[in-house]
């Protein structure tokens, strides 16, 4: 007697999910985890989440289903994630008959009309770009707006939804062939990454005066020398521009709080690390995890040494509003001070109840009476 083995069936699920999963790699993650599970299928960002089809057998589906939400990103949040199940297919008896053929894919988004999904926040630089960063011998060494997957900009750069990078301010900066090569590599941790860049396709930092003109040498160390000897920087952040002085020079820092017109109320300091941070302030452990967290805020903290930085910082508070960097350019702005730069006073670039200023034209003029040289880019 001959046995025949029939093929498995195939099944075919829809999955629409909802919440923070646009610009987190929730996309690549999604491909890497369907090609483990051999399915076949495509996922897609669309105007209020991801749209995943998948096909294959059922067990397979139902691991998917399982580990989604549970294994997603450490930026990403599923907050509803709904499911149609549609009839299973014939069995199948080989490749070519088999819609795992195609294999898993990443397609483009549904740009149709409708209601907005949630807009994925910034991320302060993870650790495998800040070693790049650093590395004398990595292509993105120096690159002040190194950023990956797992970190960097998203609100602050888009457009409109879905979260792709002809609708960011990215768009202008074709990728170069490498770039290229990372963003279509499932391996490569900037896969789909789309503000990805280098230094030879990427936007351009400038040191500037307040007349438009390039002020000469490598920007990020001209900028540590100014801060270095008492003058007063405007730096272009995520979402606007900060002005930074030496928190340990008093006459920078009052003459920043007189041109914000700011009287009494304290500024924020920042370090280049949390354990730079343990001659100001006292931190508690949940403190600590908060510094060293993706989303990188302000801690109040009581001060240790009052006389730590300069008296016109925080007058007569006994707390003290601390930080660490959360860009890029801000790690190197503390390596190119050299040690004389322990703590810098880091504050939004407007006077005090006006708004955050964004524009650069508008940080050039508004802030002269302010600021001695703007730190830039040319990305919007």
């Amino acid at each position: 007697m001959v046995h025949t083995v029939s093929a498995p069936r195939l099944a075919q699920r829809t999955w629409h999910i909802k919440g923070q999963v646009q610009g987190v790699g929730f996309r690549p993650f999604v491909y890497r985890l369907a090609t483990e599970l051999e399915l076949g299928g495509t996922v897609r960002n669309d105007p209020t989440g991801v749209t995943i089809e998948a096909w294959g057998p059922s067990r397979q589906l139902d691991e998917l289903e399982r580990r989604l939400p549970a294994e997603a990103p450490a930026l990403a949040c599923v907050e509803s994630m709904s499911r149609v199940l549609r009839p299973a297919t014939s069995p199948v008896t080989s490749t070519a008959e088999s819609p795992l053929g195609d294999g898993f894919r990443i397609i483009d988004s549904d740009r149709s009309p409708a209601r907005r999904g949630r807009v994925t926040v910034d991320s302060a630089v993870c650790p495998d770009c800040l070693e790049e960063l650093f590395a004398p011998s990595d292509r993105r060494h120096g690159h002040a707006l190194i950023n990956c997957t797992n970190c960097g900009p998203r609100y602050t750069i888009i457009r409109d939804l879905p979260y792709d990078r002809p609708l960011t301010t990215m768009a202008p900066f074709e990728m170069c062939p490498r770039c290229v090569e990372e963003y279509e590599n499932p391996a490569d941790r900037r896969f789909h990454a789309q503000p990805t860049c280098c230094p030879a396709c990427g936007p351009r930092l400038t040191l500037i005066d307040h007349e438009g003109g390039t002020i000469d040498g490598d920007p990020i160390r001209a900028a540590g020398r100014l801060l270095g000897n008492g003058g007063i920087l405007a730096m272009k952040g995520l979402g606007g521009y900060h002005l930074v002085a030496d928190a340990g020079c008093e006459p920078a820092v009052a003459r920043l709080r007189r041109g914000k017109k700011r009287d009494h109320k304290p500024f924020a300091v920042m370090a280049p690390d949390v354990e730079s941070l343990r001659p100001l302030v006292e931190l508690t452990p949940e403190a600590r995890g908060l510094l060293r967290s993706p989303i990188c805020p302000i801690v109040l903290a009581p001060r240790r040494d009052k006389d730590a930085v300069a008296a016109s910082v925080a007058p007569g508070s006994h707390r003290l509003g601390v930080m660490v960097p959360y860009t890029p350019m801000q790690h190197q702005l503390f390596g190119a001070g050299g040690r004389h730069l322990q703590a810098l006073v880091m504050t939004s670039a407007n006077l005090s109840d006006d708004p955050l200023i964004s524009d650069d034209e508008e940080a050039r003029q508004r802030l002269a009476g302010i600021s001695d040289a703007l730190l830039t880019h040319d990305r919007p």
